[in-house]
């Protein structure tokens, strides 16, 4: 069987990169159609995202569509800290914009939630959010994503963007924590 290691941590493949490209174009071809006469802004949360929200940006057929990025930090190692701090913030002014925020992953869902709620203090026409990867189980913050790449379970994950401590961010696909060796 195929196998990373990553600071003594074996993963498994998970998701491979042609179904992660398929579904990116989907989702793309969704918003395509949802923000078809809108300027939407497609806010890549740092650093995880963007993967897919390069992939997502390019899948997206309109002319007015912008990106633009912001860094925010929860996670250390592989579980999150449940404190949210913002390292790189918001420079656009997104009154009366659709403002879709692209994550790589809703765990907890706490991050995504304080987010949103900053953001529509701004006075945005609406927010939304794209994820590719959603863990329903692991929810502790009122958040449904109108944009899901896939449904997961809770467990560890690296790859496309996702990493432990930096690492992994560049395989081409998902890995999960084997449930071999994560006791």
């Amino acid at each position: 069987m195929k196998q990373v290691t990553y600071k003594g941590l074996t993963f498994e493949p998970y998701l491979e990169s042609e179904k992660i490209r398929s579904r990116v174009k989907e989702l793309g071809a969704q918003i395509t159609k949802d923000c078809r006469g809108k300027r939407p802004l497609l806010l890549c949360v740092l650093n995880g995202a963007f993967a897919f929200a390069s992939d997502l940006f390019r899948s997206v057929d309109l002319p007015d569509a912008e990106i633009s990025f912001i860094r925010l930090k929860s996670y250390e190692g592989t579980s999150s800290s449940g404190v949210v701090k913002e390292i790189m913030g918001l420079s656009e002014d997104i009154a009366g914009r659709t403002v879709i925020v692209v994550e790589d992953i809703v765990d907890t869902g706490k991050t995504i939630y304080r987010l949103v709620n900053d953001l529509k203090a701004k006075d945005p026409a609406e927010v939304k959010i794209a994820t590719l990867l959603f863990k329903p189980e692991s929810l502790q913050a009122p958040v449904n994503p109108e944009y899901v790449g896939f449904n997961i379970p809770s467990d560890f994950i690296i790859g496309y963007g996702l990493d432990l401590d930096g690492l992994a961010r560049n395989l081409p696909d998902i890995w999960v924590l084997s449930k071999k060796y994560d006791d």
